[in-house]
């Protein structure tokens, strides 16, 4: 007897509820929503509809990923971010909720027409620069990774968000190479989980995420302390910046970015209430060096 959607979404449910996993609803209901090429109303509106034996493999294969702790993203290959779906592989971060912070920031500071030249430095699957250009219809953006292989997904990225005539996808270390006054706004996500602790993470971060994009360092400010002059330098005068951080990281990287001459420094928090992004801008009347 075939098993119906609803009948697959409870089973899903319960699978994934028994191995532990957090949020095991959603995922459930994204995974046979993918197997059964179903949507959440078709589960609501029709839930006996029958998946074929083909569909019942294909979310057979996905759970029992998924009981091994694949995350929801590499299963599927895509993530929703802001209001843009993302093609995602395990060379790239999966982008978070958290990250989404980043774009609101930038939203909130320019206007829907401003023309603005934008960088965002370790650019991943490309979801912050992507995102605001989406958002910013005549803004130009720069989008900077050390890997080629997160770079090759940001470029799919951007060519199936029709967006690839608006960016440049370059391989490089940081700002290294770039001329100075160059952007109106700065973005970074940068890594900044302290070395040590990558270990005590879910298997789904510590095992399945690219370690190049997750290891700041003993103390997790190694990016920091390379980005926070050199994001001043690149900026043109009175251009501003928005760069991801941990929850407990606000005092050291804003003074970091303070010494090095930025003002108007804050922090924005998360929907959970964490300090999540530092914000600030260039002096208008000072050029870089």
């Amino acid at each position: 007897m075939r098993l119906t959607l609803v009948q697959a979404w409870t089973m899903a449910k319960k699978r994934l509820q028994a191995a532990g996993l957090t949020g095991p609803v959603i995922d459930a209901r994204l995974l046979v929503e993918a197997a059964a090429d179903a949507t959440r109303v078709d589960i609501v509106t029709d839930p006996y509809r029958a998946l074929t034996d083909a569909q019942a493999a294909t979310l057979e294969d996905y759970l029992s990923r998924r009981e091994r702790r694949e995350p929801v993203s590499h299963i599927l290959g895509r993530k929703g971010f802001w209001k843009i779906m993302l093609q995602v592989t395990p060379d790239v971060l999966t982008p978070r909720p958290d990250t989404e912070c980043v774009v609101d920031a930038v939203l909130k500071a320019t206007g829907e027409f401003d023309r603005l030249s934008i960088l965002d430095l370790g650019v991943g699957s490309g979801a912050i620069l992507l995102a605001i250009l989406a958002e910013r219809l005549n803004a130009k953006g720069l989008g900077i990774d050390v890997s080629e292989e997160a770079l090759a997904v940001a470029r799919d990225n951007a060519a199936h968000l029709g967006l690839g005539g608006r960016c440049a996808l370059l391989r490089g270390d940081w700002t290294e190479g770039l001329a100075e006054d160059q952007f109106d706004i700065v973005t970074a996500n940068p890594p900044y989980i302290a070395s040590e602790v990558i270990e005590t993470l879910e298997p789904e971060v510590r095992v399945h995420e690219p370690r190049l994009a997750l290891d700041g360092g003993v103390d997790g400010l190694d990016a920091y302390r390379r980005l926070a002059p050199e994001i001043l330098r690149v900026l043109k005068p009175g251009g501003r910046f928005a760069v991801e951080i941990g929850y407990d990281q606000k005092a050291a990287v804003e003074a970091l970015f303070k010494d090095a001459g930025a003002l108007a420094v804050i922090t924005q928090q998360d929907l959970a209430g964490l300090d999540r992004v530092v914000l600030g801008k260039k002096s208008p009347l000072e050029t870089a060096g």
